[in-house]
C-alpha cells in the first residue's frame, strides 16, 4: 500500500566514507519535494532527498491515499497514491537518491558557501543548495495516551503497517475513523484466495459512528460487519489488561459509560499525523507562524542557498495547494542554478522542443514534417 522505490535509489548513506557531496538536498518527499527533483533535473542538478517517513508521498500517502484529487492540471481526477506513483515515475531519469525514515538534525553553513547537513541516522552531506519541502514539518504519529500501553509499542501496539504479513492470523483491533484506519481494517477483514480472512478477527473502534473516510470504504465496512467478518464498536480505549508480560486486551468505554474488556493480539492506531517544525526551527531562518518566510522571485529563505517550497513557506497571497507548490519548484530551481553553476548562463528551455532536455529525459526528439 506504500509507494515502492527501486533499491538502487534507496541509500541510508551510513556506510559512506565522509560526507556525500552533492548539488542539492531536498528535505521532504511529498509531491512538492518529488517535483522539485524533476525541476532540478531539467537543469542537470543532482539531488538527494531526505524524509522522516519510511516511504515517499508525505501527506498524500499518510492522510488521503485513496481520496480523489481534482485540481492537478490536465489530470481530471487521481488519488493521492496515484499522484505519488506518477511523480516517482516522472523523476526516474534523474536518479535522485532517497534517505528515508530519518530527519535532518543539523544544517551549518561552511566557509566555502556549502551546507553541512546531518540526519538522525548519521548520514552526512555537503551540499551547494538546500530545498525545504517539508509540508508543515516532520510528521509524527499521534499517540494513544493510555496508561500501561507504551511498553508494547513496536511489539503489539503499532501506528503504521510496514509488513502486513506480521498481522496475519491475529486478533486485531484497529482504532480510528479516517482512511488509514478503514483501509487497513478492510484489508485484514477481507478473505483471501483460500476463503479465510487475513486476520483471525478484526474489530474497528472509533469514538463515534461517523467517519472521515471514503464513503465506499464505510459502506464496505458495514457490509463486512453484517456478514460477521469484522466488528465495529463505538467508544474509546480507557485502560488495558496484560497477561504474562503481554498485552491481552483493552478496556473500551462506550457512549453509555459502560466499560468492557476486548481481548486482542495486536493494536493498530491511526489518529493521523502531528506536524512538527522540529529542528528546522533552529536553522537560523526567518519564521512566521511556524512557516518559513520566502521571496516570490525564487522562493529563497533568509539564508542564501536555502529555498522553501510548498506548505512550509509563507509569502503574501500564499495558497496551500499542490499546484502552487509545483510552480514554486520551477522558480526555486532556476534561482538555485547560480549556486550550483556560478559560471554558467542558464536559459529557459522547453521540454516540447529542446533536444538537450530530451537527452536529459532519455526520450527521442520528435521530427515534425
Amino acid at each position: 500500500m506504500e509507494p515502492q522505490l527501486s533499491q538502487e535509489v534507496v541509500d541510508t548513506a551510513q556506510a559512506h566514507d565522509g560526507p556525500i557531496e552533492t548539488d542539492a538536498v531536498i528535505v521532504g518527499a511529498g509531491p512538492v519535494g518529488l517535483f522539485q527533483v524533476f525541476e532540478l533535473g531539467l537543469l542537470e542538478i543532482k539531488a538527494h532527498v531526505i524524509d522522516s517517513l519510511p516511504y515517499p508521498g508525505g501527506q498524500c500517502i499518510e492522510l488521503y491515499p485513496d481520496k480523489p484529487i481534482y485540481d492537478i492540471p490536465a489530470v481530471p481526477v487521481c488519488t493521492g497514491r496515484e499522484l505519488v506513483d506518477s511523480l516517482l515515475q516522472q523523476i526516474k531519469p534523474f536518479g535522485a537518491t532517497f534517505h528515508l525514515g530519518q530527519e535532518v538534525t543539523t544544517v551549518q553553513k561552511q566557509d566555502d558557501g556549502r551546507f553541512a547537513v546531518e540526519t538522525s541516522k548519521g548520514a552526512r552531506f555537503l551540499t551547494k543548495t538546500l530545498f525545504i519541502a517539508a509540508g508543515v514539518g516532520a510528521f509524527q504519529p499521534r499517540k494513544l495516551r493510555v496508561d500501561g500501553l507504551d511498553p508494547f509499542e513496536g511489539s503489539q501496539l503499532f501506528y503504521q503497517v510496514r509488513n502486513p504479513a506480521d498481522f496475519a492470523g491475529k486478533h486485531l483491533m484497529v482504532v480510528g475513523g479516517g482512511d488509514s484506519a478503514l483501509d487497513w481494517a478492510l484489508h485484514f477483514a477481507t478473505r483471501g484466495e483460500d476463503g479465510t480472512p487475513k486476520a483471525r478477527s478484526v474489530t474497528l473502534l472509533h469514538r463515534r459512528d461517523g467517519f472521515q473516510a471514503a464513503p465506499a470504504s464505510v459502506t464496505r465496512m458495514r457490509q463486512l460487519c453484517d456478514a460477521h467478518d469484522m466488528q465495529f464498536l463505538v467508544g474509546q480505549i480507557t485502560g488495558c489488561e496484560t497477561r504474562d508480560g503481554r498485552l491481552s486486551g483493552v478496556e473500551v468505554t462506550g457512549a453509555d459509560a459502560t466499560t468492557r474488556v476486548v481481548p486482542l493480539d495486536m493494536l493498530l492506531v491511526f489518529f493521523g499525523l502531528s506536524p512538527k517544525l522540529g529542528p528546522i526551527a533552529e536553522w537560523g531562518l526567518d519564521i512566521e507562524r511556524r512557516q518559513l518566510k520566502v521571496d516570490t522571485e525564487g522562493f529563497a529563505t533568509s539564508v542564501p542557498g536555502i529555498f522553501a517550497v510548498g506548505d512550509i513557506n509563507t509569502y503574501p497571497g500564499k495558497k496551500k495547494l499542490i499546484l502552487s507548490g509545483f510552480h514554486e519548484c520551477a522558480l526555486a530551481a532556476f534561482a538555485a542554478a547560480p549556486f550550483v553553476f556560478p559560471d554558467k548562463k542558464i536559459q529557459l528551455q522547453y521540454t516540447t522542443t529542446s533536444p538537450k532536455l530530451h537527452k536529459v529525459l532519455g526520450v527521442e526528439t520528435p521530427v515534425f514534417d
